[in-house]
């Protein structure tokens, strides 16, 4: 039945079930009103056939019965007449009156019914239908001349009556048969001329469709979209041509919109690499160039051009080229972009372009001359090129590629959407390339004096005493600090204070030798390694430095003159300790104890002393066991002020240690509660009187801590500071752990998988110090950070110090870039803190807006 059904779908299905359907119709129609028109006639013709047969069966019993006839003469007429129809349709029988069987007797007749009787009585003739006969009755009335035989009867009284019946079965079941014939010899002629018109038609039809099905199977791309022509397709059929029509103009729209696959699919594989790895980043001028191949899979492109605005001195041009060209062609190049950029508004004409480098996707080993060679009207531009009007992410200022795109524009969209996202890609890849190679020497040194850190100096002193083991040698370390250093602070400014810590370095720089390693411990305390050094040749190094020192002078902004002078303790590996740790502790007490001795003194410990020191240790170890025994650990509060609103919203949490007569800052026991393993404990104690704190004062701010990795990796430290948070009704979303890098990053997975199960709780990170060392950037790729803290050095100096306003401004970029909020730390005055609220930082920090209180403060004046 589907298949039947199917087929009436085709074109000569449909056209052979119409014609029969047509055809049926009309016969049947036609054989209708035929056979109605037929009957009619033939009933008419019965009719007449009836009366013929009466009026003659009449007449020649009139004659006969003129001239008299027998009884037996009679039957004789009758039974022959009878005889005469007996293989006709018709039936013959005649009924004798009463008043003539009264006078010659009763016949051999059928018994009159009731419509017989009702012609005797005087009706007149008529005709009886049922379906298979037609019956007619006519009377033979009396004339004149009947009167002589038929003495009792009068003129018009019936004498008799005919019966004639036709069988109508017989020439109907013909009519029937012949019908049916008919139709069957109609149906099938019809039948075969219908297939013979579907054919015609369908061939016609098809052979146009045929013409058309392999025009479109050559279509396998967009390119050959655009050339298929079907403007000859002829139907032949006027109204299929006027509906082919339309789908040609379809057509032609869809030539100007359609997207190739290789386009599609070009754009799903490029997009998928704009993802910025370590890789990408190292790399990014390969990438760049596997970049430009794989664009030259579905165009042609000779190159792609990156520009770069370099701060305010000008600009720096990287051609990327697919193919090796000649010097002719680089230099021809060279001249038409350095013409359009002039030609931009956006082009700042005092900056020049300062380089313009190429670089080859495909390099060749053939000689100048059979490189590829361009023109000038082949190197134009034919997309466009993103000239901004404002440097972005790294200064990337704008891009472009030359090829032959113009002629297609589907293409041109494409490409021109790829060029805008490697336009972001690209400028975020050079700036955190460049931000990640300041990075990777920042980690190891001080951004101010351009010494080692004091990350690098542990790593150092833990190489050296590591190594001085094993060869069985002696090493020195020197503790330096600058004499009365924020005097000079305080008199004559950062900025000089600046100058003065970086001359100093240069002293100390110049007066080692080459091996030695010369760190920048934290503001004005310098240390110094001497590998494979006596005391004797330590105290000679120290003598040196502050006979340097001696030599240097300053002049101060209100041009005094400014000297200065340094205090020095000296610590032999492995005469005074054997561990990095103690070894520090020790020149860090000589160091106090050249201060204690007037300054400018050089202090080297003797026995007595060293016993001195390590109770001194001991002493420190003590408070702070007795501190967390006691709960004598007390939270303090610095502000940290909304730049925009000049609101107090956040607090951070600072760790004290109350002694009754004074108060202890972390700096003096929180390295002594790391190395014997109690922090985290001081941190639980912490937490717990801030959060009542905050409880207590009604304080709906958020509160930042400072927390090591080592605290947050601890087992319990979930569960403990959720119970906290509930015990004082404190949401975790006003909580923000601060990351530091006082710890290093060789626990990253396991730190991660708890930063994570806190930030499923509704806590939030920030990243302390960013910037001060390459660990930053691994937290803030690793973890879903939500503040920025900036390196207070950076802030503090940036007023004065290009440099550190560039890394100001990068990590504000990166973090709007990535919706991570700011804090400047070391916000000292109010020029600084003009300049954050004008770089568009969240929020400032430091003594300007408000020191440590063991009080929630609402609001500061400024």
């Amino acid at each position: 039945m589907k298949n039947i059904f199917r087929l009436f779908k085709t074109l000569r299905g449909f056209v052979v079930a119409a014609i029969m359907a047509v055809t049926l119709f009309v016969f049947l129609g036609v054989t209708l009103a035929a056979s109605i028109l037929y009957e009619n006639i033939f009933t008419r013709q019965a009719q007449q056939t009836s009366e013929s047969i009466a009026d003659h069966t009449f007449s020649l019993m009139f004659e006969i019965m003129s001239q008299g006839w027998t009884r037996e003469e009679l039957e004789h007429f009758i039974s022959t007449t009878k005889a005469a129809y007996e293989n006709s349709p018709f039936e013959f029988e005649i009924y004798r009156s009463d008043k003539v069987s009264a006078l010659y007797g009763v016949i051999n007749q059928r018994d009159a019914d009731t419509h017989v009787q009702q012609l005797f009585t005087g009706s007149d003739a008529k005709v009886i239908e049922n379906a298979s006969h037609t019956r007619r009755l006519f009377p033979l009335k009396a004339e004149q001349t009947c009167l002589s035989c038929h003495t009792n009867a009068s003129i018009g009284d019936a004498l008799g009556v005919i019966e004639i019946i036709e069988d109508k079965r017989l020439i109907s079941d013909e009519i029937r048969r012949g019908h049916l014939l008919l139709f069957i010899i109609c149906g099938i002629l019809t039948l075969i001329v219908s297939l013979i018109i579907a054919n015609k038609v369908a061939k016609r039809i098809n052979l146009s469709m045929d013409h058309l099905r392999t025009r479109l199977e050559s279509v396998n791309t967009v390119t050959d979209f655009k050339h298929l022509d079907i403007s000859d397709v002829d139907f032949y059929f006027e109204e299929f041509n006027n509906t082919f029509s339309h789908i040609r103009i379809l057509t032609e729209r869809l030539k100007d919109v359609a997207v190739d696959k290789d386009i599609l699919e070009f754009e799903i594989r490029l997009l998928s690499k704009f993802i910025i790895t370590s890789e990408v980043v190292k790399d990014w001028r390969d990438f760049i160039k596997d970049l430009l191949i794989d664009i030259n899979s579905i165009i042609t492109a000779h190159t792609l051009v990156t520009i770069f605005q370099i701060e305010e001195e000008g600009y720096e041009l990287e051609v990327f080229w697919h193919h090796d060209v000649c010097k002719k062609t680089q230099s021809d190049f060279e001249a038409v972009v350095s013409k359009q950029l002039a030609s931009s508004h956006h082009y700042q004409k005092d900056c020049p372009i300062l380089k313009i480098v190429h670089h080859i996707a495909r390099p060749s080993s053939a000689k100048d001359s059979d490189k590829l060679t361009l023109g000038i009207h082949e190197i134009e531009l034919q997309t466009k090129s993103l000239l901004l009007e404002t440097p972005k992410i790294g200064g990337v200022v704008g891009i472009g590629v030359q090829s032959e795109m113009a002629r297609d524009p589907i293409r041109h969209i494409v490409i021109d959407s790829i060029l805008t996202t490697l336009l972001n890609l690209v400028g975020s890849v050079k700036a955190i390339y460049k931000y990640t190679k300041d990075l990777e020497y920042y980690a190891t040194r001080d951004p101010l004096t351009d010494l080692h850190n004091q990350r690098m100096f542990h790593e150092l002193l833990g190489y050296e005493v590591g190594r001085s083991q094993r060869h069985h040698q002696e090493f020195s370390l020197l503790m330096l600090d600058l004499d009365n250093f924020k005097h000079v602070n305080d008199r004559y400014g950062h900025s000089f204070g600046d100058q003065f810590l970086h001359s100093f370095a240069r002293v100390l720089a110049l007066a080692v030798r080459p091996g030695d390693f010369v760190s920048r411990y934290g503001g004005d305390e310098f240390t110094i390694i001497l590998p494979e050094t006596s005391e004797e040749q330590a105290h000679s190094v120290a003598q040196r430095i502050a006979s340097s020192l001696e030599t240097l002078v300053l002049t101060a902004p209100d041009g005094s003159k400014v000297r200065g002078t340094t205090s020095i303790g000296i610590a032999i590996y492995p005469r005074h300790a054997a561990d990095p740790r103690d070894l520090f502790v020790v020149a860090d007490n000589m160091m106090y104890k050249a201060k204690r001795e007037g300054k400018n003194q050089i202090a080297i410990p003797n026995e007595d002393e060293m016993a001195e020191v390590f109770k001194a240790v001991g002493e420190k170890n003590l408070m702070v066991l007795n501190a967390l025994e006691e709960k004598r650990i007390v939270p303090y509060f610095q502000p940290i002020l909304d730049v925009e609103s000049k609101q107090v919203k956040i607090h951070e949490l600072l760790m004290r240690i109350d002694l009754g007569d004074r108060i202890v800052s972390a700096v003096e026991f929180i390295d002594i509660a790391e190395s014997i393993g109690v922090v985290h404990k001081m941190d639980y104690l912490l937490i717990e009187k801030a959060f009542e704190q905050m409880n207590e004062q009604a304080y709906d701010g958020m509160l930042f801590i400072n927390l090591s990795p080592k605290s947050l990796i601890i087992g319990e430290f979930i569960s403990r500071v959720r119970q906290l948070a509930l015990e004082f009704s404190i949401h975790p979303s006003r909580i923000v752990f601060e990351l530091t890098e006082r710890e290093t990053v060789s626990n990253m997975a396991l730190l991660e998988k708890f930063v994570q199960d806190l930030k499923l709780e509704g806590f939030n990170f920030a990243i302390d110090d960013f910037g001060s060392g390459f660990s930053s950037f691994h937290y803030i790729k690793h973890f879903p950070i939500d503040v920025i803290k900036i390196e207070g050095d950076f802030v503090r100096n940036m007023l004065t110090d290009t440099t550190d306003l560039a890394f100001v401004k990068s990590i504000v970029t990166l973090a709007q870039g990535l919706n991570i909020k700011t804090v400047a730390e070391f916000v000292e005055d109010e020029q600084i803190m003009e300049a954050i609220r004008a770089m568009g930082i969240d929020y400032g920090q430091g003594y300007y807006i408000g020191k440590p209180s063991p009080k929630l403060v609402k609001q500061v004046d400024i």
